[in-house]
């Protein structure tokens, strides 16, 4: 099956939103083993929109559309699709009064402008949002399939996943039903890099795709097996994954959509161990990551932004000596800091990071992008020393992984 692409709004054509869903209906339309077609950008503004269409739908068998259906003035995707087909416009009163009903819910006041979202086309089918006011719809034209949802990409992704695909499903069976795909997260290795140590897996002789999706600063291999029979599908997923793990093992920390510091948070719950975080140079990341997890106050006790020096000493005990002799950049200031937190918080585990995310603050010895990252038990204090070439924000997002990563290996016994 041949599917098209289109993704509407002015944000995108002036540049001031990426069009991150575009990225995401092609992964997952290539990963239902059908064909992308094309992919296009249009603003708000009638003809485009009509004409985009129709070139979309002269090449494939359904198109994907998304963004403006909101209830502003410039949200005119409804109309010019009704427009583009000759088809009126319709009220749905049932969609009008869920609206209606998740205003009053929150104490939303009520404008006018916004039952414009319970308005479509006539034949239109409509798709549910379970996350916003304004529902998708369906429309099925000479044998070729729309489907339009909004442009808010959590939103977009929900819909896609629990209306889009299963109602293409319906309109083209495939000979091979049963697809099954597991992803692999991984951290330490470059996109090529994984590339390079999986080369030798023989992929194709077992009835698997794979695919490099890179999720800064992780790097997801996903694996896609299908077949006319369930258990033989998940056998050749499982062949692949035994094949990929044994050559990545060291750098994977999760199979499917587990987060990395939800991986942390059950292996913490299990061992009936408590943490405390001191940050510098991350400031703050890790113990948000952390409590990015429900129930994360079962193990976090405290997370301390130690930014100054004078924060590390008068707060963590690091003598202001050390500060002085090995800088506040140091594997001797990390591990003080990791011992010092946990020694405050009475935790069994204390982590530490002490870097320079840059671009200012390196010096030839101790360069831009330079971390330590500390943890503490009470037998022993581990220090890990890495250095980065990106950016201040991306360095960041990089340091807080590396530390819950020697995390997750300390907790797994491999630090």
């Amino acid at each position: 099956m041949k599917i098209g692409i289109l993704t509407i709004g002015n944000e995108l054509m002036n540049g001031r939103i990426a069009d991150t869903n575009a990225s995401f209906i092609a992964r997952e339309a290539n990963q239902q083993g059908w064909s992308v077609e094309a992919i296009m950008s249009v603003g708000d503004d009638f003809a485009a929109i009509k004409d985009r269409l129709n070139y979309l739908l002269s090449m494939t068998d359904a198109v994907i559309c998304s963004g403006g259906l909101g209830p502003t003035s410039d949200d005119i995707t409804t109309a010019a699709i009704a427009e583009a087909f000759d088809l009126p416009l319709y009220t749905d009163e049932s969609v009008l009064n869920f609206i209606k009903d998740i205003f009053t819910k929150f104490n939303f006041k009520w404008v006018e402008n916004n039952a414009k979202q319970a308005m479509f086309p006539q034949g239109a089918e409509v798709l549910p949002n379970a996350r916003g006011t304004a529902p998708g719809f369906s429309l099925s034209m000479n044998g070729k399939f729309i489907f339009v949802i909004p442009g808010v990409p959590a939103e977009a992704k929900l819909m896609v996943t629990n209306g889009v695909l299963p109602a293409l499903r319906r309109h083209f069976p495939q000979k091979e039903q049963y697809i099954v795909k597991q992803t692999i997260r991984t951290f330490g290795l470059s996109e090529a890099a994984v590339d390079e140590q999986v080369k030798d897996i023989d992929f194709d002789s077992l009835g698997v795709n794979i695919g490099f999706y890179p999720v800064f600063p992780e790097n997801h291999i996903v694996l896609i097996a299908r077949s006319r029979n369930q258990d033989e599908a998940r056998n050749h997923l499982q062949k692949a994954q035994d094949e990929v793990s044994a050559h990545v093992r060291d750098y994977i920390f999760a199979y499917g959509e587990q987060t990395l510091e939800e991986v942390i948070a059950g292996l913490l719950t299990a061992k009936k161990l408590t943490i405390a975080v001191a940050e510098s140079c991350t400031g703050g990341m890790i113990t948000s990551r952390l409590t990015d997890v429900s129930g994360s106050s079962d193990y976090l006790e405290r997370g301390l932004v130690t930014y100054s020096n004078a924060a590390k000493i008068s707060m963590l005990g690091v003598p202001a000596e050390i500060i002085k002799r090995h800088g506040a950049v140091s594997e001797e200031t990390a591990r003080l800091m990791a011992e010092g937190v946990r020694k405050l918080a009475g935790t069994d585990l204390g982590i530490s990071s002490t870097g320079i995310a840059g671009p200012t603050g390196g010096s030839p010895e101790k360069p831009v992008g330079i971390v330590y990252i500390a943890l503490a038990d009470s037998r022993k204090t581990i220090c890990r020393h890495y250095a980065y070439r990106w950016d201040r924000k991306r360095n960041k997002d990089i340091f807080a992984e590396a530390a819950l990563f020697l995390l997750k290996n300390y907790l797994q016994g491999k630090a």
